[in-house]
């Protein structure tokens, strides 16, 4: 199936779905679908239950599948066949990075075409995937990142283990780090966030670059307060999508503990309880979004963070007021809101490849020869998706 057929094919399935998924569950006070079979499906299922299915992506899909059939139609995305073996590390070079990351970067350098161009690492960070492709495939890397502090101990590792590795300080946006692709170049970029894996795309393919090998993450972070298409196809089939809206595409998690879950759910109960608060305070019910804050808010009592999020909405509360009455109201409205999101995140990996296809889409008008697939299973990372493009010679 082409890029274009797969597109299209994502695209059927969120316009005929859109209410099951572009919604704000916060806002919601009750299940806002009326779909007998649906809410027949989630009256069957405990709290405990909910938590397993919104874990799991194929039973969560297996459970749901006779009301949304065509969940079981999506483009089959293929695993990249590797190019070389995993590398094997000495102790020195993956020293500081965690097990996770380790094995990402490992996978993503089995996939890296060989190239007589040179490597441009984008948003370097300290350049661990930059380090470990020098090292394993005697490369030289351009490592970018806009962190001194990162770019002096990234620039030091590579000194002391005498790796020909060289980084640039500049921001990824700005004109001073577009200024660093060239033509004939290979550039890598794992897990590079929203705007500057966008502006790598319209920039690198601007300039001709010769390969692009991304894996994309955090969407929802861009400038503007919606999301603007890249390819003509998707310019005409614009879903517009909120940075809100746009936030489902990475909500799928596989490596958090059991104290991150439980500071999740600690999280949206406190936030609903405030919700409930602040309404009660303002006489405005309409749903409010509070910033983000330090999850280490949610490890303290629920007092310490209603009183910053007064602070934040600048709202004045009341000397000596009671709380625990809110936050029964905060665990009511949790229950709706993860049955809400259960039904919600059937919907995460279509609008995930249906931004991916976008992009491949764009490289593909714009004169590249376009792969996607993944890089390595979802249980080492959720975010394993990948373009692979390389320049079409006229």
């Amino acid at each position: 199936m082409s890029h274009q057929a797969s597109f299209l094919q994502l695209q059927r399935l969120l316009s005929s779905y859109q209410p099951y998924w572009q919604l704000m569950p916060f806002a919601c006070r009750e299940l806002p679908w009326q779909n007998s079979s649906l809410l027949a499906q989630l009256n069957l299922l405990s709290d405990d239950a909910i938590r397993q299915l919104d874990s799991n992506p194929t039973k969560r899909q297996a459970w749901f599948i006779d009301c949304f059939p065509e969940l079981a139609q999506l483009p089959e995305v293929p695993a990249f066949d590797r190019l070389r073996p995993m590398p094997e590390l000495p102790f020195w070079l993956s020293n500081g990075i965690p097990g996770r990351k380790v094995e990402q970067i490992q996978q993503f350098c089995t996939l890296v075409p060989d190239s007589v161009a040179p490597v441009l690492e984008w948003c370097a960070g300290k350049g661990h995937l930059g380090r470990m492709l020098a090292f394993s495939q005697q490369r030289r890397v351009l490592s970018l990142e806009w962190q001194d502090a990162l770019c002096q101990q990234g620039a030091a590792l590579a000194e002391k283990h005498q790796l020909p590795q060289r980084f640039v300080k500049a921001d990824a946006l700005s004109a001073e780090g577009l200024a660093v692709l060239k033509p004939e170049q290979q550039v890598l970029a794992l897990h590079a966030c929203g705007e500057l894996h966008l502006q790598l795309l319209r920039s690198a393919s601007q300039q001709g670059c010769q390969q692009l090998q991304l894996v994309p993450c955090c969407y929802h972070l861009i400038p503007e307060p919606q999301y603007q298409p890249l390819s003509q196809l998707a310019q005409q089939h614009d879903l517009a999508l909120s940075q809100h809206d746009l936030k489902l595409a990475v909500q799928s998690q596989v490596t958090a503990g059991a104290r991150i879950a439980r500071l999740r759910e600690t999280e949206v109960e406190w936030r609903l309880a405030w919700q409930a608060l602040r309404a009660e305070l303002s006489g405005d019910s309409h749903y409010q979004p509070l910033a983000s804050v330090s999850k280490q808010i949610f490890s303290t009592d629920f007092r310490q963070f209603a009183e910053w999020a007064a602070e934040q909405q600048q709202v004045t509360l009341p000397a000596g007021l009671n709380l625990d009455g809110y936050l029964v109201q905060g665990r009511s409205h949790a229950r709706l809101v993860r049955r809400i999101e259960l039904v919600r995140h059937l919907f995460q990996r279509p609008l995930e490849l249906w931004l991916l296809f976008d992009r491949a889409l764009f490289l593909e008008q714009q004169g590249y020869q376009v792969e996607v697939g993944t890089f390595c299973a979802r249980e080492l990372t959720p975010r394993n998706l990948m373009l692979r493009a390389e320049r079409i010679q006229r």
